[in-house]
């Protein structure tokens, strides 16, 4: 029974190394993004700390209440961010952080946790270049060269998302559509 304690189950198992691929996935687009929180809002620690939270997982410590409590600190520090590309930021840091809990369900309102934060560094990118959808197709396709075999994997357990009306919701939405369209690795290994 020991083992079980590295496994998360619900519609399907999750294993603390998966969540940890897709907390580092999280992370990464998180980071890309503090910068612009921290423009707009320096004395905030709390993104910060949602990604040190989310950080030490991805590292091998354990789950705990550490990534839960940053994680919401982080999405309070969002509802108060000044603009929406500081809004945006501070929520991806909060979506890294919970990251380390996504659940098993097959909801394709999960997909969010994976891939929001991607979804919302790219839009950020649009903002900065004055709305340009150019920038915020560039950077979702570093996001899909970003994907591991193994986050691919992870998503395509999940439903794909479905419309949105927001553009993060679109951007979600196209990422996803991008990524689960990649050749699975045993795929590719026959295209040689």
């Amino acid at each position: 029974m020991a083992a079980r304690r590295h496994v998360v189950s619900g519609d399907f198992d999750l294993t603390m190394d998966e969540l940890r691929v897709v907390a580092g996935y999280v992370v990464r687009h998180a980071e890309d993004v503090l910068p612009v929180f921290e423009q707009a809002v320096p004395d905030d620690p709390r993104p910060r700390a949602a990604i040190g939270a989310a950080r030490a997982f991805v590292d091998g410590a354990a789950r705990t209440k550490l990534q839960r409590v940053a994680s919401m600190d982080a999405h309070r520090a969002a509802q108060a961010a000044p603009s929406e590309a500081a809004r945006l930021a501070a929520r991806s840091a909060g979506d890294a952080a919970a990251a380390a809990y996504l659940h098993p369900l097959a909801r394709a309102s999960q997909v969010g946790h994976i891939l929001r934060a991607a979804a919302s560094a790219a839009r950020i990118g649009e903002l900065a270049a004055g709305g340009d959808p150019a920038v915020g197709a560039a950077l979702l396709d570093r996001s899909r060269r970003r994907a591991t075999p193994a986050l691919v994997d992870v998503l395509r357990r999940y439903p794909p998302v479905t419309g949105g009306s927001s553009r993060v919701a679109r951007l979600m939405g196209a990422l996803d559509d991008a990524l689960r369209r990649t050749p699975a690795a045993d795929e590719e290994e026959d295209d040689s």
